[in-house]
């Protein structure tokens, strides 16, 4: 018998794990360029927030029986769409893409794929993904209290990404006028 849980878990944190040496190799080529780090002294809560979620859904998940029960349709339908985002992300950005935030001074903001529709794709992904997984396994505490986390988490970093690439490149004539999260969202 599958265990869907573990098996989907070690399949994200293995995701997550080739992000992390991704943004590695794409943080030496923005530092080859010329491109430095901003907002180095919130990224440890970033980590600590997702190292801090997985153990809460596997501890929710064993608490609610739910371990080995395949997961429920709806919500692992937007966990896998959020993944296909994620790709079309990764995608665009190609080596300006990762997990800390890295700005070259004087260069283009990328405004293809998903850029060309809202500001930030990737936390939206990264949202629906704390909101979905969790729901896809019955894990709703988890869900909420990781999702509502992150929004505080998102709400510094997000100041400090838009004036550190405003203060550098042309961030704020070329992306301004889009929503932040969703194409159909408010500036």
């Amino acid at each position: 018998m599958v265990n869907w849980f573990l098996l989907i878990v070690a399949l994200v944190v293995a995701q997550r794990l080739g992000e992390l040496q991704l943004a590695k190799r794409n943080a030496h080529y923005m530092r080859a360029l010329g491109g430095y780090e901003v907002g180095a002294q919130h990224y440890r809560w970033i980590v600590l927030l997702h190292v801090a979620f997985f153990l809460s859904l596997t501890g929710e998940v064993l608490e609610r029986g739910r371990l080995d029960q395949p997961p429920y349709f709806a919500p692992f339908a937007l966990f896998m769409l959020a993944q296909v985002l994620r790709l079309w992300i990764l995608r665009s950005l190609g080596k300006f893409w990762n997990t800390r935030i890295f700005v070259l001074p004087g260069s283009e903001p990328v405004c293809r794929g998903p850029y060309r529709f809202m500001r930030h794709p990737n936390y939206t992904v990264v949202a629906l993904e704390l909101f979905a997984l969790p729901l896809a396994f019955g894990a709703p505490v988890t869900a909420f209290v990781f999702s509502f986390l992150n929004a505080v988490v998102l709400r510094v970093r997000i100041r400090t990404e838009e004036r550190a690439l405003a203060e550098v490149t042309a961030y704020g004539e070329q992306m301004g006028a889009l929503p932040r999260f969703h194409p159909f969202g408010k500036r």
